[in-house]
């Protein structure tokens, strides 16, 4: 029955709870507005209860104690001097000091292995309409965000709460209630706590789907009104005015999407040399050519090219959106290619920005970006240059060769949301499909039982990141391969050859006579069901689902042709 989420709150949150117990397990808390108490009490019934998510959704009023005042801050003066405070200094003596001591305090209690969730801040309470200084809000709502953001670095676990968006597209008016304050302590409406509660359902969710990789567009009233080939006799609609503003915002929410980790694509039939000269040329494109990782322009049927991109960039079809504004195209590439996501498509250019920000949302939108994440349109447009040489060189060992492919092996330490992303978000070469959470990660890596192999991959064309991890049990005194994975980007250049040499020169090195490994078949890594017997493992048993143990004596390792250099 869903996840095991925590709600913790200084005000009254129990009609959300409520809701929140028709989907999921939720812990209940004795009251309210003792959320440090609990969270640092090692023996209370949270930790008993262990969520696997917590939201701590604070109001800031509540946590100042609605103590907006302090000596000096309104600029009076001091009976001493008679002069007028400095008033950032009172500022940070008063509210902002309060603000910095729940902080250090929750920092102390954060864990490995949970998701936190801590919401941002809205300013809010009967008070507030007497402040003579409206930046005064502004600044501690500013000084919350600033203490979030310090946590988020500190801890890969933490993630922030958009608490704050929520009750800006309410409206304070219908987001909260002095009636029911005064009453029992029930700070928001029926109707907040209601979003509320689907916010935490959502982002419970976003914990544990596998989001889409790659949005396919179209160009012509898509991109932009009107059709690039007419546009001598037709005017584009792509400006700062009127229907071309709005395809210009829904190009401005693209290229955020693209920022966000997001691989932008183009398929579209059109004449390429007149597509290119808009996205090239046009003064209004938001986006240029070097924010797509890959294009389709030709008079192909479409549901063609996206079969192609999707062979192209080593992905499943699964994993692409098609976004297109030809309910005929749509239907075909539905029809044809039933795993790609297709949404539909709005009835007027107004609706274009805000419907691809909801298909940011449902089908893209990650619970944290990783460094990695933000490189993806780099790393892809990257891969589409190296097939462009493996088609001119022909001959695949000369192509692997000219690539000057560089690989490195890593701490695990400082990149372990990394490693717990590439293991549990890998699925096609990934041996055993084993899954961790951040906490059974770090632990892994601090056993002394255990091996974690870490690797970054380069070549001349540029950095494919971290794309691989093996995880070796030495408990027994045979060393066992639990978990191998490695990023489609890289499969097939001959770079898991080298990295299981790389393993096995090291066990060798070690006193290790022999290395094993496990294949565990699953729907979707059937690419590497024979990867062992390639490798030259013999294999030693079969189980009854197809399950397969291989061995390896390491002196007899054999020479594997891998193109990988390694640095000195």
């Amino acid at each position: 029955m869903g996840k095991k989420i925590a709600v913790l709150s200084n005000v009254n949150m129990n009609y959300m709870i409520r809701l929140l117990k028709k989907e999921h397990q939720v812990y209940e808390a004795e009251g309210y507005g003792n959320e440090l108490g609990i969270l640092m009490n090692g023996q209370s019934s949270y930790h008993v209860f262990a969520p696997e998510i917590t939201f701590l959704l604070m109001d800031l009023m509540e946590l100042l104690g609605h103590d907006l005042y302090s000596p000096g801050l309104l600029g009076e003066r001091t009976a001493e001097s008679g002069a007028a405070p400095d008033r950032q200094q009172a500022v940070e003596k008063g509210p902002a000091s309060r603000l910095r001591e729940w902080f250090a305090q929750i920092d102390g209690c954060i864990r490995p292995g949970q998701i936190y969730y801590l919401s941002d801040a809205w300013l809010w309470g009967p008070e507030t309409g007497a402040l003579p200084e409206v930046s005064l809000a502004q600044r501690l709502e500013g000084q919350w965000l600033e203490g979030l953001e310090r946590l988020e670095q500190r801890h890969e676990n933490v993630r922030v709460f958009p608490y704050r968006r929520i009750i800006g597209s309410l409206g304070e008016e219908n987001s909260f209630s002095l009636k029911t304050w005064y009453l029992g302590k029930i700070l928001h409406t029926n109707l907040a706590q209601r979003r509320l509660a689907e916010e935490i359902g959502r982002l419970a969710e976003l914990e544990q789907r596998t989001p889409k990789k790659v949005l396919l567009v179209d160009l012509d009233n898509t991109l932009w009104g009107g059709l690039a080939g007419e546009r001598e006799h037709t005017p584009l609609e792509l400006s700062e005015e009127h229907q071309g503003l709005a395809y210009k915002n829904a190009q401005r929410v693209l290229r955020l999407m693209e920022q966000a980790g997001v691989v932008l694509g183009i398929v579209s039939k059109n004449n390429e040399e007149d597509a290119m000269a808009v996205i090239r040329e046009h003064p209004h494109m938001v986006l240029r050519e070097q924010d797509f990782a890959i294009r389709r322009i030709n008079w192909q049927p479409k549901h063609e090219n996206i079969r192609e991109i999707a062979h192209s960039l080593n992905l499943g079809l699964d994993s692409l959106v098609f976004w297109d504004d030809s309910p005929g195209e749509r239907a075909l590439v539905q029809q044809m290619l039933p795993q790609v996501e297709v949404p539909p498509f709005p009835d007027s250019p107004v609706e274009l920005a805000p419907a691809l920000a909801e298909l940011y949302e449902k089908y893209f939108q990650k619970p944290r970006l990783t460094e990695e994440d933000r490189q993806k349109t780099r790393q892809y447009a990257e891969n589409e240059q190296r097939n462009r040489l493996e088609e001119q060189t022909g001959d695949y060992d000369r192509f692997l060769r000219r690539l000057e492919i560089r690989a490195q092996v890593l701490d695990p330490g400082p990149h372990m949301e990394r490693l717990v992303q590439l293991v549990n978000k890998t699925n096609q070469f990934n041996l055993t499909t084993l899954r961790y959470s951040l906490e059974e990660m770090q632990k892994t890596a601090a056993d002394p039982a255990k091996k974690v192999y870490l690797y970054r991959v380069e070549d001349c064309f540029g950095d494919y990141g971290i794309v691989s991890a093996l995880i070796v049990s030495l408990a027994g005194g045979i060393p066992m391969v639990e978990e191998w994975v490695l990023s489609c980007r890289v499969m097939g250049k001959q770079v898991e050859d080298a990295l299981l040499g790389h393993v096995e020169a090291e066990l060798l090195r070690a006193g290790y006579t022999e290395l094993r490994g496990r294949y565990v078949p699953t729907g979707k890594n059937r690419p590497v069901a024979e990867l062992y017997d390639r490798l030259g493992y013999r294999e030693v048993s079969r189980g009854e689902g197809g399950e397969k143990e291989y061995s390896l004596c390491l002196k007899d390792a054999p020479s594997r042709a891998a193109h990988v250099a390694w640095p000195d």
